[in-house]
């Protein structure tokens, strides 16, 4: 059975009429007898009662008539949802992101992307890195805001920007001096923390790896007093007097009302990370997507 002969069925019942139909669809009278003939052995049921003025629908024409147009008015709704989706008037996109992240970089991402796309649908997921590696491999997020490396082999990316990475530490340490000291704060380096108490992500969160990496680097591991999920709890504890952490760049700029921390860049060759949008190698990325990939670029180079 195909479409255009459901079509044609149709245009018969409508018309009463082989010679107007024929007419109407734009084909040849005899094709489309022939082809009404090939539908009605097909399916094991004559859909018309002939004579020589006009056709006339039988039981089993009428019933078939109803669902005929239902099968055609779904496909034109079909049709007409890609052609929106297509052309940006529609679509949904899942995008997974980590809570250190999300939580600053995406206010400046999604007003921009709503205003812009307002019938386009975002779902965000939250997730550690680790769990999003894994949910985006399986085709559970269309997009995850992640930051390189990535472990997981079946995932592409593209690049976002580049974050510093910036030291915080209580504002009564005597690192903290150096913040005030002059317009331009004095570089701290990695080796002046060995020794200090660390308080970094729990485990399955990529920063949390990177910081341990940094510090490995610099000749020391970090040792490390409290752990937690939540960036601004490490934050608040460090502006507490209980230890000090590394802070993306972005996270640090973001304003805070109480417990804050003192922030001061390290010396170079300063740290940074990579963040990227990835997504399963070989998946369709649909026009809503790419938009939102491409609305993320424009919005990170604006911050």
């Amino acid at each position: 059975m195909e479409l255009r002969q459901l079509q044609y069925a149709l245009q018969i019942a409508a018309e009463r009429n082989f010679s107007r139909a024929a007419e109407k669809l734009h084909i040849a009278q005899p094709s489309l007898s022939q082809q009404l003939a090939k539908l009605e052995k097909e399916i094991g049921v004559l859909l018309f009662q002939r004579n020589t003025s006009s056709v006339e629908l039988t039981h089993a024409g009428a019933a078939f008539m109803e669902q005929a147009q239902k099968i055609i008015d779904a496909v034109e709704l079909l049709r007409q949802e890609m052609s929106d989706i297509s052309q940006l008037r529609g679509g949904k996109v899942v995008v997974g992101s980590m809570p250190i992240t999300g939580s600053h970089l995406l206010p400046y991402v999604l007003p921009t992307f709503k205003l812009t796309f307002p019938d386009i649908e975002i779902t965000l997921l939250e997730d550690s890195s680790m769990n999003l590696e894994k949910l985006t491999a399986l085709g559970k997020t269309d997009l995850s805001l992640l930051s390189l490396p990535l472990v997981e082999p079946s995932l592409a990316y593209e690049i976002i920007g580049k974050e510093l990475i910036d030291l915080a530490v209580p504002p009564n340490h005597p690192l903290a001096k150096r913040a005030t000291a002059s317009d331009t704060p004095v570089a701290v380096q990695l080796e002046e923390l060995k020794g200090e108490p660390f308080i970094v992500l729990k485990r399955g969160q990529g920063f949390r790896k990177m910081t341990f990496e940094l510090c490995q680097h610099a000749g020391f591991e970090p040792q490390v007093v409290f752990e937690s999920s939540n960036m601004e709890t490490i934050q608040s504890l460090v502006a507490a007097g209980m230890g000090v952490t590394l802070v993306p760049r972005y996270i640090a700029r973001a304003p805070r009302s109480e417990f804050v921390p003192v922030y001061l860049p390290l010396a170079e060759p300063v740290p940074f990370r990579t963040l990227v949008v990835a997504y399963r190698k070989g998946r369709y990325l649909s026009k809503a997507a790419e938009a939102f990939i491409e609305t993320f670029k424009k919005s990170m180079a604006g911050i």
